[in-house]
């Protein structure tokens, strides 16, 4: 009976015992077990030799001796650095060439992997990437979920170049809230100049489902800076892709090192991981090289007090009240609360109506006649209306109007010099 018909190794042994008795034929007894003759003898000669049936099974096909295997000094400083920054082989390739030893990567993978040190679940490398052929044309912002101590939790507040995959800023927060993301971007803008365009999810504190372009208090600050403002897809978390992969960084790195025992340790620890991560680890989609290499401040200064916004010449120019109202034909019309105490353009239409513009953006339409207010421009995908009844007392209720095309501005602001709101 052939091998493939009974387990393994009862098979061997019901071989050997009968060919080691000589009573009959070698090749009769292989063909009859569906094994060629240099198996059967090899299986024969092994019984013979140790005297015992135990010693039947399959032997370890590892050679003796491995005169090409990396020495152990190598070995042991390939373990070393992964102890130190638990990476994966090729950029522990690059660390190892830095300093002197060029180990090839798959070299280094099977030294981790002889140790039990590879990750099978690592994530996958993406088909396709895009980015910003310069650094400081766009850098994405995003809140990371919180980090765990013993008295409490970190909100991280992250900024990253699309071109370069440098860290311009990552701040320790215990909320995220509109006054410390502000005060944390003017540190970073004060550091490392302003971006022309920066990409944001629909967190409220920079998007408001509820108002013209999205406007907050926060992206109205932002515009004033000449920034250009634009908001990723609801549940679309890929469009913010390279700042999700860099807070994925952060999670590895806890898990390899481990986060502080308090809160307020969180700021040295996401400092030190700044740092290590522009300029140490190398970056794939970098070809190895560091963010830090790819990346230079940028020429756009930050300023405390940036110029007022010039209107076209004859435009009547009105300022709102604290409540984000406007005072006109001896009442108050709602405008927008993001735009509280700013300076307003108006354009007068036929129809007893006024678009509300606020530095190059309509933003409300005043139907003095009907005496209700409409929101020109409603966020794309917020799902909310885009039009509100107003009244002298600026409530907000009301229901949806069609948009009003009002005249374009005589000279549109050019790219990069003024801040806007898109949709991606």
């Amino acid at each position: 009976m052939p091998f493939r018909k009974l387990e393994m190794k009862e098979s061997r042994m019901q071989f050997v015992v009968r060919a080691a008795s000589g009573a009959e034929s070698l090749s009769e007894l292989c063909r009859e077990f569906g094994i060629s003759r240099p198996t059967g003898r090899k299986w024969r000669d092994r019984y013979l030799a140790c005297g015992t049936l135990a010693h039947l099974g399959e032997l370890s096909r590892r050679p003796h001796s491995s005169p090409r295997r990396s020495a152990p000094e190598r070995e042991r400083q390939v373990l070393e650095l992964r102890q130190r920054y638990g990476w994966g082989a090729r950029k522990l390739q690059r660390l190892l060439q830095e300093s002197g030893v060029r180990y090839p990567a798959t070299t280094v993978h099977r030294i981790l992997k002889r140790h039990g040190l590879v990750n099978v679940n690592a994530p996958r490398p993406a088909l396709q990437r895009f980015e910003r052929p310069r650094p400081n044309q766009l850098w994405q912002m995003d809140g990371k979920g919180p980090l765990k101590s013993l008295d409490g939790i970190c909100q991280p507040l992250s900024i990253l170049d699309d071109h370069s995959r440098y860290a311009v800023g990552l701040h320790a927060l215990r909320v995220l809230r509109r006054e410390p993301i502000q005060a944390c971007l003017q540190q970073t803008f004060e550091q490392a100049g302003l971006p022309e365009a920066m990409l944001m999810d629909r967190g409220t504190q920079w998007f408001s489902a509820h108002s013209a372009h999205g406007l907050t208090a926060l992206s109205v600050w932002l515009i004033k800076q000449g920034i250009r403002l634009l908001y990723g897809r609801p549940r679309h978390p890929q469009t913010q892709g390279k700042v999700e992969r860099f807070h994925g960084a952060i999670e590895a790195a806890v898990r390899h090192r481990g986060g502080p025992a308090q809160v307020k340790d969180w700021a040295e620890w996401l400092a030190h991981f700044r740092r290590e991560y522009n300029e140490v680890r190398p970056h794939e989609a970098l070809e190895m090289e560091t963010p830090a290499s790819r990346w230079q401040r940028s020429e756009r200064a930050y300023q405390p007090q940036p110029p007022a916004w010039e209107y076209a010449a004859g435009m009547e120019v009105k300022r709102l009240n604290e409540a984000g109202c406007l005072w006109e034909g001896g009442r108050h019309w709602f405008v927008s609360e993001a735009l509280a105490g700013e300076w307003v353009g108006l354009e007068r239409l036929p129809l007893d109506t006024i678009a509300v513009r606020f530095r190059h953006m309509y933003v409300r339409e005043l139907e003095l006649g009907a005496q209700q207010t409409h929101s020109l421009v409603r966020p794309a995908g917020s799902g909310g209306g885009g039009a509100d009844l107003g009244r002298p007392t600026g409530s907000r209720g009301g229901t949806s109007t069609a948009n009003p095309q009002p005249q374009q501005p005589s000279q549109p602001p050019s790219p990069g010099t003024e801040g806007g709101n898109d949709v991606l």
